[in-house]
């Protein structure tokens, strides 16, 4: 991993430690798994993992707030 991507996925962490409450206070979490190219790889966990909302949370939440927050993310997609 380069200086730049370490930096970025750091970046990304640190958005994601801010939001982890919400997503704790309704059961779930989400893990970091990847950022290549602009693209953060996430794993919903606990109820996240199977709400029918997971994919809201995941667009309108977690990808919107990286989006404004961590420059050069461009999308980010839920793994399993």
């Amino acid at each position: 991993m380069t200086t730049e991507q370490q930096t970025m996925f750091d970046h990304v962490n640190e958005v994601l430690e801010k939001l982890r409450p919400f997503l704790l206070r309704d059961g779930g979490d989400c893990e970091l798994v990847d950022v290549e190219d602009g693209i953060v790889k996430l794993r919903l966990l606990g109820a996240c993992g199977t709400c029918p909302s997971s994919t809201i949370t995941l667009k309108a939440g977690i990808e919107r707030a990286l989006l404004e927050e961590v420059p050069g993310v461009v999308e980010v997609e839920q793994v399993f």
